[in-house]
């Protein structure tokens, strides 16, 4: 009964044998990540082999359509992503990349995605969130998650609004410490519930936690490990019947003091059903976890009816979904990466782009260019996966060679010193033109260029801006 609540990662891009059993077992399914993915062939014999075991298997990935993309891991991502899409302000279009999504999902056999993120990114400061958010307006945010899911779950592929009951008022990456947010009950009611609302309206079927404390909540536990949350605001107050899924338990807000099956223990008396448990999951470690589960039913810490109405819940989903796979056609016109409406064009538009950047570029017209790439490290949502127009054929210069003008092109640059740093060094030479990625400081102080996004289609649109005409150092 417990292996039901599982959802594990593992390494390898074919079906482990003793995952193999494991589906056959009744595990609830898998969750697959981008080192589980070298191509739509691979990945579709992957899915087959997970259903062959068990037919209903939840299928889940961690497509977001953006920075977040594990269909496009390897490449970078084709779509826009959510900042921009809430920066061109239309939720028909915002609709048909949830669709595009969900069509080649449905190709792979991809049956839920842990999209879209219905955080309100309201301190842009966020470590994790960013340009993962729609918006910093929750209305906004609001009409593009709904529009985002309804596009979806037409496709006969899941949701999973994320990350609730909010992550985006936080100064700290979940994956790495325990993140508080100290808004009040109202503010939260106005703020962080509003999208969630909205994906519930527009039918999500299943909602993510956050390994956050919301002390106007519960002062004392994790949204993934309070029943206040969990139930009565989520439950009773926001009235959601679909399936509850928890981040990832090997996060360090979840599991860094308590380890993994005590993390498992804790969510599903809150209220969890679907415990993502990581990416590198192991037989012994699912062991353990089932074998922490099964105590707590026998010495009564966790009561049986609560892990049997939690996997009937899952098995429901996972059958709704095959039934879905079995009698919702995937269109033949469905072109992997395009959507229509949405071009290098139309994204160029939705950047913020400085009366000086256009001063500056039409007067060195015609003048080489060298682009700079200000690595830094990602967060593990994004991974690690090419972005921008370097993911798009830009190669970055090693130095910048004499007469050139250069570009240099970060993500998040306020956050990191050493980007900063390597600016002021840039300038004290030349000209530079500063192009931000990320989220972008509400000053945009030194930013000539924002794109509120890294994926290799706004890459495209940025290239287009500037020009290709590059001069790289080796």
């Amino acid at each position: 009964m417990s292996l039901a609540l599982l959802l594990p990662g593992f390494v390898g891009t074919e079906l482990p044998a003793w995952l193999e059993r494991r589906l056959r077992d009744g595990l609830g399914g898998v969750c697959l990540f981008g080192m589980n993915v070298v191509s739509r062939e691979q990945l579709a014999e992957l899915c087959a082999a997970i259903y062959a075991a068990n037919p209903a298997a939840i299928i889940a990935i961690d497509e977001e359509g953006g920075d977040v993309s594990r269909l496009y891991q390897a490449q970078g991502s084709p779509f826009p992503g959510n900042a921009v899409l809430g920066r061109m302000a239309d939720a028909e279009l915002t609709s048909r990349v949830g669709a595009q999504v969900g069509w080649e999902l449905r190709q792979a056999g991809v049956g839920l995605t842990l999209a879209p993120d219905a955080d309100v990114n309201s301190n842009p400061l966020n470590p994790v969130i960013g340009v993962r958010s729609f918006g910093t307006d929750a209305a906004e945010v609001a009409l593009h998650v709904a529009a985002w899911t309804r596009g979806l779950e037409a496709t006969g592929v899941a949701s999973c609004a994320k990350h609730f009951p909010g992550h985006g008022d936080t100064a700290a990456d979940s994956h790495h410490a325990l993140p508080v947010i100290d808004a009040d009950l109202k503010t939260l009611r106005e703020r962080e519930l509003v999208p969630f609302r909205a994906a519930i309206d527009a039918g999500a079927r299943t909602i993510m936690t956050s390994h956050i404390v919301v002390p106007s909540l519960d002062a004392e536990n994790p949204a993934t490990f309070s029943r206040r949350i969990l139930i009565d605001l989520l439950r009773g107050e926001l009235g959601f019947t679909g399936l509850i899924v928890t981040d990832a338990l090997d996060m360090a807000g979840a599991s860094g003091d308590r380890g993994i099956p005590a993390a498992a223990v804790a969510a599903v008396a809150a209220g969890a059903e679907l415990l993502c448990i990581g990416t590198r999951n192991t037989d012994s470690q699912l062991a353990e976890i089932l074998d922490a589960l099964d105590a707590a039913v026998l010495n009564g810490t966790l009561p049986s009816d609560v892990v049997e109405a939690a996997a009937v819940h899952v098995r429901s989903l996972g059958k709704q979904l095959a039934d879905e796979r079995a009698t919702i056609s995937i269109p033949a016109d469905v072109t992997p990466g395009q959507v229509a409406g949405i071009d290098a064009d139309a994204i160029a538009r939705s950047f913020y782009v400085s009366d000086a950047a256009m001063a500056t570029l039409a007067r060195n017209a015609g003048r080489p260019l060298a682009w700079v790439a200000l690595e830094t490290t990602p967060n593990m949502a994004v991974g690690d996966s090419p972005w921008g127009p370097f993911a798009a054929g830009i190669r970055s210069a090693r130095e910048l060679p004499d007469g050139a003008l250069a570009v240099a092109v970060g993500k998040d640059l306020r956050r990191h010193p050493g980007a900063i740093e390597a600016i002021a060094k840039m300038r004290s030479g030349g000209e530079v033109l500063v192009v931000e990625m990320g989220w972008p400081d509400p000053s945009l102080d030194g930013v000539d260029i924002a794109t509120y996004g890294a994926s290799r289609l706004v890459g495209e649109a940025l290239i287009d801006v500037i020009g290709r005409d590059t001069c790289v150092s080796e």
